[in-house]
């Protein structure tokens, strides 16, 4: 096999290259020619090819996420903003806690198990890189209808990679979502979340730095799984008959990436490593230009050294490679025998690869022979950018202009009744445990909450119960009827989450998942969604650290509804002290806190009672949404609330059964006077959230929200007795509304719990 070396490039200036195989536009091809002052060498165009993707260079993306950085609320938290391998924020006492979500969707769309389980690798080591301990992971999921075909081939395989890479990890997976819609039919989304801790001390950042440095690769071997995987297979839309790409999509080993986390923390911490990076998306092209260009800017490889699982490899194979379990560090050569211990001593692969020079220049070699000599951030950070066109859709008008107003509503009390438990059984309303049993959730003993809770919770400080909660959220049909409201109404969503569990929030990650950016309306999209979320952030005072963009999310031309997954993380200083959503003994007090308004725009009754999309989302109310959380967390801290769950989709009647189902205990509830029951029960005003507050504590709660001006309304009472008087023999627990029906927990847990089991088991 002949190698294309520099000089051969040079030698041969016209010979044909695949560019456009390799996803690059015939203008970005000339653009590297003239980087280099000749035609790039068949290893360069690899490298050029991955780095220069959707997926890796944000290149569509860019110039709407700068309004992040550019609208970021001053706060004393952010320790690490955008642009590391994660953010990090301060949560006290010498704590940091880092975060981010990433997309592994086409991938998992491909092979579900191990696009799902790679994703979930992944994102642990971006987590890791930064010197922290992984403590725990989250999955945000969507997939087309549930009976469709093609779902019940995904989403078992998406679940039990997460669930089977997490658990070999021992990270507990404490929250995430499952939502199903049309949209998502042969394209689902499977975001992956990780949380880490550290001590402030311990931060570490990807740069190689020191002239002499050396670059240790250390990890599993590189392979052939994964070539070209999230890098091109993400920046490419599917086509109507399946991916237009198919690349290897990565194969997991959970077990080397466990041995991987403690070597890397073990060197970390020993104080044996200059800078690190991961291997993902881009595998080698990635952490080699990536450390280069944000070090001394320059570095030599010897790609030969590099250790092969499959040694038929070519240079641009190795290149491309994203095979998993694979890190990448600068080590001072005093620190060499060092570090190389620690790898031994975790049975874990480590070999020189080259070091940091100050040519100014990343040059590989393959046996002897040049076969890359670029300008590093020409590779890594200067990428093209695009300003892509874009204007609000032509169809936008009549979709708004479509309200749910002529839907017809139910109205009697049989009516009422039979319509809550049809939503409660809907896919995207019912039980998730069907997925959420497969993970482990409480290993490593620090999990407070998991699901069904508002968000998830993990103890960090064993000694002072410190600790912080995580939720994701969002509403993509919000997001359709008004990308601008709809990114913020899922900001609004998950701070609203972590704030009912008594955390404080202070930082944001977010995984954007749209269609093509070559689609102006998508990118119109795409464009308010990155407004309307940085507008919302800087209101609420919380930054985002860090997140990913998922473009090129269609078949064919049919987009996936806009998607902007927003994270949201919050501390609180005593664990013990949340609040669970389950509410306690009889006799205490269930109040709605909040305004109630007819708004049913892209709600679940519209959605799943009547197939209707259309219309404006609910009002967005940032402040209400920041005021009510300041009542929620002070409520929590004081011991005025015994429980707490936020109202979102499927209304207070959602609400309401969640709580009793979580408690096992039966309520009195009532509809508050002036307001219709079926809007009060169904409907999806954003800014409320249903507390329970002992008969001591109603007193001080009440006067705290009037004095803050948060309406609360007293809607019920936690009674477990009532079965007789609702005409149930003594003993059954029972949910009632007014005098308008009653209706037995077992009833409602029998339609909750049994809709994902009927369809995924049969």
């Amino acid at each position: 096999m002949t190698i294309d070396t520099v000089v051969h490039a040079q030698a041969h200036p016209d010979q044909p290259q695949p560019f456009a195989e390799l996803g690059l536009k015939p203008d970005e091809y000339q653009r590297i020619r003239d980087i280099l002052g000749r035609r790039p060498t068949s290893s360069e165009l690899a490298m050029y090819s991955v780095m220069w993707s959707e997926h890796c260079s944000y290149k569509s993306s860019k110039v709407h996420l700068r309004q992040f950085g550019e609208k970021k609320p001053e706060t004393q938290a952010l320790l690490v903003g955008i642009g590391e391998n994660a953010g990090v924020v301060d949560i006290g006492d010498g704590w940091a806690v880092t975060f981010k979500v990433e997309s592994h969707n086409h991938p998992s769309y491909v092979e579900p198990y191990q696009g799902a389980a790679t994703g979930i690798g992944g994102i642990v080591r971006d987590i890791m890189s930064m010197g922290a301990r992984p403590i725990a992971v989250m999955d945000p999921l969507r997939f087309g209808p549930l009976d469709a075909p093609d779902t019940k081939r995904v989403l078992p395989g998406v679940i039990a990679g997460v669930g089977g890479y997490g658990n070999c990890l021992g990270l507990p997976n404490i929250g995430g979502e499952v939502v199903f819609d049309e949209s998502y039919a042969g394209n689902p989304l499977v975001n992956a979340l990780c949380i880490g801790a550290m001590r402030h001390d311990d931060i570490h950042l990807a740069s190689a730095k020191g002239v002499g440095n050396l670059v240790v690769l250390y990890g599993a071997r590189t392979g052939g799984d994964g070539i070209g995987g999230v890098s091109v297979l993400a920046s490419e839309t599917f086509d109507a008959d399946g991916p237009a790409k198919r690349p290897s999509v990565q194969v997991g080993d959970p077990f080397m990436e466990k041995l991987l986390i403690e070597a890397t923390l073990e060197v970390l911490h020993a104080g044996l490593v200059e800078g690190i990076q991961d291997l993902g998306g881009a595998g080698i092209s990635c952490a080699t230009s990536e450390l280069a260009s944000n070090g001394e800017g320059g570095m030599h490889v010897w790609l030969d050294r590099v250790l092969l699982r499959d040694q038929t490899l070519s240079p641009e194979e190795i290149l491309m490679s994203e095979s998993q379990e694979r890190m990448c560090a600068i080590v001072a050569p005093a620190n060499l025998d060092a570090f190389m211990a620690l790898c031994r001593k975790w049975d874990v692969e480590a070999v020189v690869i080259g070091e940091v020079t100050d040519s100014g220049r990343l040059t590989i070699d393959w046996h002897g022979e040049r076969i890359v000599d670029v300008p590093p951030r020409t590779v890594a950070h200067e990428g093209p950018v695009y300003e892509r066109p874009y204007h609000r859709p032509s169809w936008q008008d009549t979709l708004q202009a479509d309200t749910p107003d002529a839907l017809a509503r139910p109205s009697a009390p049989d009516e009422l009744r039979a319509t809550l438990l049809d939503l409660v059984g809907a896919p995207n309303l019912a039980s998730k445990a069907w997925v959420t049993s497969q993970y482990d959730r409480y290993v490593l003993g620090n999990t407070v909450l998991a699901q069904p809770e508002d968000s998830g919770m993990v103890r960090v400080d064993e000694q002072t119960g410190r600790g912080v909660a995580v939720s994701t959220d969002c509403n993509g049909r919000f997001a359709k009827l008004d990308p601008y409201a709809g990114a913020q109404l899922a900001l609004a969503e998950s701070y609203r989450n972590v704030v009912a569990t008594g955390a404080i929030p202070l930082a944001v990650t977010n995984c954007l998942n749209f269609g093509s950016p070559e689609d102006p309306e998508v990118m119109w999209q795409f464009a308010e969604a990155t407004r309307g979320l940085a507008d919302g952030c800087l209101e609420l005072g919380i930054p985002v650290t860090g997140g990913n963009v998922s473009f090129y999310n269609q078949t064919g031309d049919v987009a996936i509804l806009p998607t902007p997954v927003v994270g949201v993380l919050g501390v609180i200083d005593d664990v013990d002290r949340r609040t669970p959503m389950a509410w306690g003994p009889d006799g205490e007090l269930i109040y709605l806190l909040g305004d109630t308004r007819d708004e049913f725009g892209g709600s679940e009754w519209a959605h799943h009672v009547h197939r209707h999309l259309g219309g404006l989302p609910p009002i967005v109310d940032l402040a209400r949404e920041r005021l009510l959380g300041e009542i929620l967390v002070a409520g929590s801290r004081d011991g005025m609330l015994t429980a707490a769950h936020d109202v979102s989709d499927g209304g207070v009647a959602q609400t309401l059964v969640e709580m009793a189902l979580r408690s096992g205990i039966g309520a009195r509830t009532w509809v508050p006077d002036g307001i219709d029951p079926f809007v009060f029960l169904f409907g999806e005003s954003a800014g409320r959230a249903v507390v329970v507050v002992p008969r001591s504590e109603e007193l001080r709660f009440t006067e705290m929200c009037a004095a803050r001006q948060l309406p609360a309304h007293r809607i019920g009472v936690v009674d477990s007795g009532l079965g007789p008087d609702a005409g149930y023999p003594d003993g059954t627990q029972v949910l009632q509304v007014s005098d308008l029906f009653a209706v037995a927990l077992d009833e409602l847990r029998t339609v909750h719990e049994g809709t994902l089991p009927a369809v995924l088991d049969a």
